[in-house]
């Protein structure tokens, strides 16, 4: 069975082909021009997902020898994401149906990641825990089946992948930071009594739940009158007891979740798995299994779209893609 994913939530375009679970083309077009504004602008995304979308498809065709009519089903993305490029995707979803007269659903954007680990890893028993951490979201699922995924805790403020952001905006990164806060971060090599001293946020939501938002704050406040070279002599420090904070708080509730379910087994999911130091930590602390994919499926891509497209097909349960900017699991 073909199945096409098309992605394009936010600001990747993202073309991939299936057979059944094995993949065959996956691609993925990165918008750089966002950096310069220290974040996504919309409009921008939108415009270019319209001069990308087509030409990536051709791509996909050309290299795999295979053609529309081939296509058993095509999955795209319909929410949560941005308004503007879920409509691009799913548009271009619709007229490509119009040729090949295929099956066709929508997809979650997070059911999408959860299914990245199945990707690399078809062999997962459930139920299982997933960890989805993104730009967008930071959230804890039980998966007993892909028809029964329960939500046990999520960010009451800003996602991981938002803080490393705005972090690396107030240090002077350029917008995306994750990577380079991770890069300054293995450049500590002082003493532990060095380290700023971040608090794990507690919420009274519920103890599952993530908050990040104070962490940001307390960078915030401990870099307020400095002086810039103050602040890049501060910087592999704070970096580290930054990103040292996160992993904890991950690995905190995921271990909870572990205790309290009684499952071994987690996926670490979402475009912030791909932080190396994230991935050991949470290997490290997990009190059981941890299956984490390859870093180029952690972050947005069709190919996780179209294997969830293709076990909802497995299914029989296909749905008419519905934009929905906001919707979650």
């Amino acid at each position: 069975m073909i199945t096409l994913g098309i992605e394009s939530s936010c600001d990747e375009t993202s073309i991939a082909l299936l057979d059944n679970e094995k993949i065959l083309f996956n691609t993925i077009y990165s918008q750089m021009d966002h950096s310069r504004f220290g974040g996504v602008v919309p409009e921008l995304a939108s415009r270019a997902h319209l001069e990308k979308i087509d030409r990536l498809a051709q791509s996909c065709f050309e290299e795999t020898g295979l053609t529309p009519r081939d296509i058993d089903c095509i999955a795209v993305t319909d929410g949560p994401g941005l308004a503007g490029a879920l409509l691009v995707g799913i548009s271009f979803a619709l007229g490509l149906r119009s040729v090949c007269n295929c099956a066709m659903t929508g997809v979650n954007h997070l059911e999408g990641h959860i299914c990245s680990a199945l990707l690399m890893h078809p062999d997962i028993d459930t139920p299982f825990l997933a960890l989805v951490v993104s730009g967008g979201h930071t959230a804890l699922y039980r998966v007993d089946s892909f028809d029964a995924i329960t939500c046990l805790g999520e960010t009451v403020d800003d996602a991981a992948g938002e803080a490393f952001d705005k972090v690396g905006k107030m240090l002077g990164f350029p917008y995306p930071a994750g990577r380079l806060i991770e890069e300054e971060a293995a450049r500590f090599t002082g003493a532990e009594k060095e380290l700023p001293s971040f608090t794990i946020a507690k919420c009274s939501q519920g103890d599952l739940h993530f908050s990040f938002s104070g962490l940001k704050t307390a960078v915030k406040y401990l870099l307020q009158g400095k002086s810039p070279e103050e602040t890049l002599a501060l910087r592999p420090a704070l970096c580290h007891a930054f990103q040292r904070t996160i992993a904890a708080s991950l690995a905190i509730n995921a271990k909870k979740a572990a205790e309290r379910t009684g499952i071994s087994t987690i996926v670490f999911v979402g475009g912030v798995a791909c932080n190396g130091f994230l991935r050991e930590t949470l290997k490290k602390e997990f009190p059981g299994t941890v299956i984490i994919p390859e870093r180029n499926l952690c972050t947005d891509n069709a190919a996780m779209i179209a294997l969830a497209g293709y076990l909802r097909h497995q299914r029989g349960r296909l749905q008419e893609p519905s934009m929905s900017p906001s919707r979650g699991l």
